[in-house]
Parts: C-alpha cells; sequence; structure tokens
C-alpha cells in the first residue's frame, strides 16, 4: 500500500513540474500553426506592388521573429518535459526569454507606421512630425532602457538553466520592471491608435455622406485597428494584474507568449486585407475612378498654390480640399477641384 502511494506521489510530482512547460508548449504550438498559415495566405494574396512595401516586409519579419520565439519555447520546454534533468544550455534559454519580450517593440512600431499614411514626411512640416512622433520616441527609448537592464539582471541571475528557472520563481512576483515595461506599451499604443483614429476620422468624415462604398472601406479600417489596440491591450492588462497578484509566472508567461501572437495576428490580419482585396482588383477587374485602392493613401498635400494652408487630401486616386483654418472639409467639384496625383513613393500605406 505505501509503495503504491510512493508511486502516485512521485508520478503527482513529476506531472506538477512538467506543466508550466506543457502549458508554454501547448500554447505555442497552436499559435505558432495559426500563424505560419496565415504567413502562406499572406503571400498567396500579395502582388508584385505590395511585396514591394515597406510595410510588407516588416510584417514578414515580425512573422519569422514570432515563428522563431515558437520554436525556442518549444525546444526548451520540450526538453524539460522529456529529459527534466538536462534541460538546453543556459543561451538557449536566455535567448527564448529575449525572444519573448524584445520583439513587441518592432510590432508596436508596425502600427506606429500607420500615423505616416495621415501625415507624409514629403509634405508635413518638420515640426509637426516632432511633435507626433516625439511621445512614441521616447517611450520607445525608455522601454528599451527597461528592457536592456531587465535582461541584464536575468542574465547575471544564474549559472545555468536551472538557477534561471529558480530566480524566475523568486522574483515573479511585483516585478518593477515588467510592470514598467508593459505600462509603458499601453500608453504607447494608446497614443498611436488614438491619434490615427482620430485623423482617419477627422479626414474622411466627408466621404461617410458622399460614396458609401469607400465609407465602408474606411469603417473597416476603423474597425481592424481598434482590433489591433484592444486585443493586446487585454493582455497586458491581465498580465499586469498577473505579475501583480500571481506569485507563480506560469500564467503570466503564457500571457505573454499569447500576447506576441496575438499582436502579430492583428497586424497581419489588417495586411491581408488591404492584400485580398488588392489581389481581387488586380485578376478580375480594373479599378474605376469611384473604387477605393488598397493601399488606402490617406494623406495632406500642397495644392496648387503651394501653401500650407491649402492641403489636399488624398484618399487612393480621389482628393478632398482641407481648409486648415476651419474644421469642415469638403469635396471639390467644378472648376475648384484639383486633382493630386497619388504616387506610391509619397504615402505610406495605412
Amino acid at each position: 500500500m505505501s509503495s503504491v502511494t510512493g508511486s502516485e506521489s512521485t508520478i503527482n510530482a513529476f506531472v506538477d513540474a512538467i506543466h508550466p512547460s506543457f502549458d508554454y508548449l501547448l500554447s505555442c504550438t497552436a499559435f505558432s500553426a495559426c500563424l505560419f498559415t496565415l504567413l502562406v495566405v499572406l503571400f498567396a494574396f500579395s502582388t508584385k506592388e505590395s511585396r514591394r512595401r515597406v510595410v510588407f516586409r516588416l510584417n514578414v519579419f515580425a512573422i519569422c521573429l514570432t515563428l522563431i520565439l515558437g520554436i525556442l519555447t518549444g525546444l526548451s520546454n520540450g526538453k524539460a518535459i522529456t529529459d527534466p534533468f538536462d534541460q538546453v544550455s543556459k543561451n538557449v534559454y536566455i535567448a527564448t526569454a529575449a525572444f519573448a519580450v524584445i520583439p513587441p517593440l518592432l510590432y508596436d512600431s508596425i502600427l506606429l507606421s500607420r500615423l505616416f499614411a495621415l501625415y507624409p514626411v514629403s509634405s508635413t512640416p518638420p515640426a509637426t512630425l516632432l511633435k507626433i512622433f516625439a511621445f512614441p520616441f521616447c517611450v520607445k527609448c525608455a522601454r528599451i532602457v527597461v528592457i536592456s537592464v531587465g535582461l541584464s539582471n536575468y542574465v547575471r541571475s544564474g549559472l545555468n538553466t536551472s538557477s534561471l528557472v529558480q530566480d524566475q520563481l523568486a522574483t515573479w512576483f511585483r516585478n518593477p520592471m515588467p510592470i514598467a515595461e508593459w505600462s509603458m506599451q499601453v500608453a504607447d499604443n494608446l497614443y498611436s491608435v488614438s491619434l490615427f483614429l482620430y485623423n482617419l476620422h477627422v479626414r474622411t468624415a466627408p466621404v461617410h455622406r458622399t460614396t458609401s462604398g469607400i465609407a465602408d472601406r474606411i469603417r473597416q479600417i476603423f474597425y481592424i485597428s481598434v482590433a489591433n489596440f484592444i486585443f493586446p491591450l487585454m493582455f497586458n492588462v491581465a498580465q499586469i494584474v498577473s505579475v501583480t497578484t500571481d506569485h507563480s509566472p506560469t500564467t503570466g508567461a503564457v500571457l505573454v507568449l499569447i500576447n506576441n501572437y496575438v499582436t502579430v495576428m492583428g497586424v497581419l490580419c489588417a495586411t491581408l486585407w488591404f492584400s485580398g482585396t488588392e489581389w481581387v482588383r488586380a485578376h478580375n477587374q480594373p479599378q474605376s475612378e469611384d473604387s477605393f485602392p488598397l493601399h488606402a493613401k490617406l494623406g495632406r498635400m500642397h495644392g496648387a498654390s503651394g501653401k500650407s494652408g491649402d492641403d489636399i487630401l488624398v484618399i487612393g486616386g480621389r482628393s478632398l480640399g482641407a481648409d486648415t483654418t476651419n474644421s469642415d472639409v469638403g469635396l471639390m467639384t467644378g472648376s475648384d477641384r484639383r486633382i493630386a496625383p497619388a504616387r506610391d513613393g509619397n504615402h505610406s500605406s495605412v
């Protein structure tokens, strides 16, 4: 009887020991499979024009980083399950942690790049660009400092993988480093998305009253942008709650991994939406005068007079006159309408 009880205790202890690694492995395997499928779909629906864009390449790079995170996580935790007494090397374990906390900076920068569609570098005064991008730049610099200090302390906390795991268990609860990083990430994303959605609403308000097709596309851009922010925000808040209330890092680490995948998938779905529509347009029918291109160019261009107060809002191939001294923006008709050429090189895609 005692031998049976001893065997059950041993099995239970083994299950409890590998349970966190199993959670990490299961989460990364499921989301990596989904992300790889989305990557294949992205290339299938992309065109030569879309593949030349910087945003497309950044998305592919972000996906590759996340897939590498999945591989490293699978390697580290798979080894911990199959051979708990001979885990991966310290360098591999540190690389896994680094790929979990550093890439979100890149993902947030991709979301921030949407502001260049509203404020093209070629036509926006440097002072305006400084006012707009100063805050997110400072926040990202602060995040880099916090992540660097946190990783440096983590590397010096142990001589091998087992000691790193024990230090993680001991220092997780109310650790100021992750709390500061995730709080700044919330502020960073809140600023970027709020500014983008506000300008999108203000500059495209006349379109909602004139063309229903374009209005539907703009509404879809709005929903996609909100989703790109809401879901990562939920996980960021959950991470902060976890690190401040849960003494075990298992739940928090799972949330960190899932948040990486959710953020990349949000950015990727936005790109897929534009690429898919562009693919259909390129293969089925030529673009009509009133169609809304995939690479929705929402930028300000100077009018023929060259004055900054006489701007033209470009939405695809259509132009809207915008008087900066008045909040009302109206469509230009008749002899007052000026056609602004929409060049891919001068405007960023959303």
